[in-house]
Formats: structure tokens, sequence, C-alpha cells
């Protein structure tokens, strides 16, 4: 009988358990095999042929490469334009002044929307009502940098206001004005903005309705707004309504909504009011716009009831100003012996009924003020007034609107 060391047993008894495992493992893979023969294996070539993280380390990936082929061409314009303006979108949030139960003042969480860079001195646009009543304004950047804003200018007939951080030597992305003028219902649109502060959010649609008046809150007819059906909620407003070309054409403001949420209605304030208004905005702090040196009435039906007015719509003079354009221009006023009280107001009776501005129809002061909202300290307009049952028209030239 041959004898073993304890290493020998030890070494036979472990090459054999490894040559049992072998055997038992090929088999498994032949098995296993044989199972799969009538698959057909998968190579590269049955892929696209994507390069995700091209030469480029994983601390380090950049931005990704994909393969157009993939992507039809409305998919790669939206993804062009999302990639080029994205971080032209900044998220606007702002804080308020609130009282304790002590009635002392303290700040609060205002609210929240978005806004779009349109100028690289780190000038934003968005809408007045995001930045209303605000204490403090914040603007927040696609890489997360937050600065401290102010507002330079705000127009509260359309909504809009100009925003004005510094962006020291950041260098910011900015989104181009298109224009609104030739737009069409049917045309493709993308509205980029914080929606729930899900922040640069994507959705797109078309131009639904061109024309929308509709009441800001201020109480004033914003007039030839775009409708859409692109996805717009709460955080959507002040960001930026877009072409295919990728030029703003809206500025995102508003949704009809019986829920709280996007129904498909959205609406946005023309990119063409934006443009004419932004320059004086960031120049005077508001937009200087032409007026009729009067004190103007709606007429309201108890009114004409007990004046006995001969039309039951349009803007009553009640006085002109001395020395303005509404006198020079030879318009009159009421009569203080006619004087009737509504409310806090007293209104003089018996002066010019204004019927229409520029051949536009005023009926009510959303009227009046919308015929006059586009004009300039200077320009002419023709006034068609009713005076003693007669109509005439005559021609003023306009001041400046006075500061309310």
């Amino acid at each position: 009988m041959k004898l073993y060391s304890r290493n020998q047993v030890i070494f036979y008894s472990i090459g054999t358990a490894l040559l049992v495992f072998l055997l038992l493992f090929g088999f498994g893979l032949i098995s296993l095999s044989s199972f799969n023969s009538d698959i057909p294996a998968l190579t590269n070539s049955s892929f696209p042929e994507v390069e995700i993280f091209p030469s480029q380390p994983a601390t380090s990936l950049g931005n990704p490469v994909f393969n157009s082929s993939d992507y039809s061409e409305d998919e790669l314009t939206n993804i062009g334009i999302y990639e080029r303006y994205n971080e032209a979108v900044v998220n606007v949030t702002t804080e308020v002044v609130g009282y304790n139960w002590f009635l002392e003042p303290i700040p609060q969480e205002g609210s929240s929307g978005s806004g779009s860079i349109i100028d690289k001195r780190g000038f934003v646009l968005t809408n007045n009502h995001v930045v209303d009543k605000a204490y403090k304004v914040y603007i927040t950047l696609a890489d997360g940098s937050q600065y401290e804003g102010e507002v330079v200018g705000t127009d509260y007939e359309n909504d809009l206001s100009v925003l004005k951080f510094d962006p020291e030597d950041k260098e910011l992305v900015t989104i181009p004005f298109g224009t609104s003028d030739h737009l069409k219902v049917g045309q493709k649109v993308i509205a980029i903005g914080n929606p729930f502060a899900f922040e640069r959010t994507l959705t797109t649609g078309i131009v639904s309705g061109l024309g929308r008046p509709l009441k800001n809150d201020s109480g004033l007819v914003i007039r030839d707004m775009i409708q859409t059906d692109a996805s717009i909620n709460p955080g959507n407003s002040g960001g930026p309504l877009i072409n295919m070309k990728g030029e703003m054409i809206g500025i995102n403001t508003m949704i009809y909504t019986p829920s709280g949420g996007s129904v498909g209605i959205g609406f946005a304030i023309p990119v063409d009011t934006a443009r004419r208004v932004v320059p004086d905005l960031i120049k005077f702090g508001k937009v200087q716009r032409g007026w009729i040196d009067i004190v103007p009435v709606q007429l309201f039906p108890s009114l004409v009831r007990y004046g006995k007015l001969p039309l039951s719509k349009g803007i009553l003079i009640s006085r002109v100003i001395n020395g303005g354009n509404a006198e020079d221009a030879g318009l009159l006023g009421g009569d203080p012996d006619q004087a009737v009280r509504s409310g806090n107001s007293v209104i003089y009776l018996g002066g010019d009924i204004i019927t229409g501005i520029n051949g536009v129809v005023i009926a009510t002061l959303s009227d009046f003020y919308g015929a006059l909202e586009a004009t300039r300290p200077g320009d002419e307009v023709e006034v068609e007034v009713l005076r003693r049952k007669q109509t005439k028209i005559l021609r003023i030239k306009l001041s400046e609107r006075p500061t309310n």
C-alpha cells in the first residue's frame, strides 16, 4: 500500500474537485448552447450604430452624439432648438412682504415663473404677474447658479416686465426675437419653461388661434394674443413660445382651465408687442404711450337713462384738461352745471362722446386704452365723436400718458 502525506491528500482532493466542477460546467455550457441553437445570435449589426460618449473620459462626458438617421426631421428640429436655446430660459422666483400674527412685516415666498434672456448684459423678459409686488427677485440659470435681479421696467397693460441681473464674466445664451406678424393657424411651435418647477421643460404644439383679446390681471385687454395647444402650466408664465426657426414669437402668459392644469388652451403675448415695448422698459422703466388729455367715462345704463343720452356705448368726455391737446383740438367736455355723482366720482354731462379712434370702434374704456396702446407721444390720431346728435371727426396730436 502506497502511503501519501497529509499535503498530498489535500492536493489530490482539491484537484479532483476542480476536475469534476469543470466537467459539469462544460456539459452545462453544451446543454445551454443546444437549448438556444434555434435563436439567432444578436450582434452589434442588429442595433443602430450610436456612439453615446465618444472618446471622452467618464468624468467629462460632454454633449452626447447621436445618429441623425434615428430621428425624424421634426424630432431633429425640436432637439436642435432645445439644445441651442434651453440655457437661455431661466427660472424666476420672488419674495414678497407678508405679515405675521403681530402684524410685523416678514419676507415670504412669492410666485415663480420663467423668463428669457434677451441680452448678454443680463436682461430677462418675463410676465409682470410673475414679479408683481415682489420684494426680491431671483434668477436661476441652467447651470444652477442663482442671481438676485431687479425689475427695470414694467408694462401692466401687456403683462410684461424686464429684469436685470449681473452675469459677471459668465457668457449668456440669448433667444433671438422673431416676428408674430405672419403667423398662421396650424404652424408648429415649441414652449420652454419651468412648469411646477420642472426646469426647462419642452412641450410642442401648434398655433391654435390668432388675434385673441383677453383681459389681464389689471382688467385691461391684451389684444392679438396667440392661442396654442402646446402644454402650458403654472410656472410656464414668462417663458418663450418658439417657431421652428428657433425664434421667439410669443411670451407664454396664461391658460384657460377649469381644473388648474393644462387642457390645451394656452395664450402667449405676441413678440411684436414685446419688440415694441422692451426698449422703453429698459430706457425709461415704463412704456411711453400717447394720450388724449381728457377725463373719460364709460357709458353705463343708469347714466344713459338719467342723461337721456343718444348712445348706450362709448366714452363720455366728462372734462377736458386745461391747456391740453384735447382742448387745442376742439373737443368739448361736460357742463359743471349738469354734474351727477356715481359712487365717489362726479361726472359732468353734456360733453362729446367718443365713438371711434383711427377707425376703431370705441365702446368701452378697454377699447379706448387699446386704441391708444400702440401709439406714442406726438402721433396724430383721428377721433370720431358724437356732439349733439352730430358726428364730427377731429385730428389730435397725442401727449404722453400720465402715470397712474
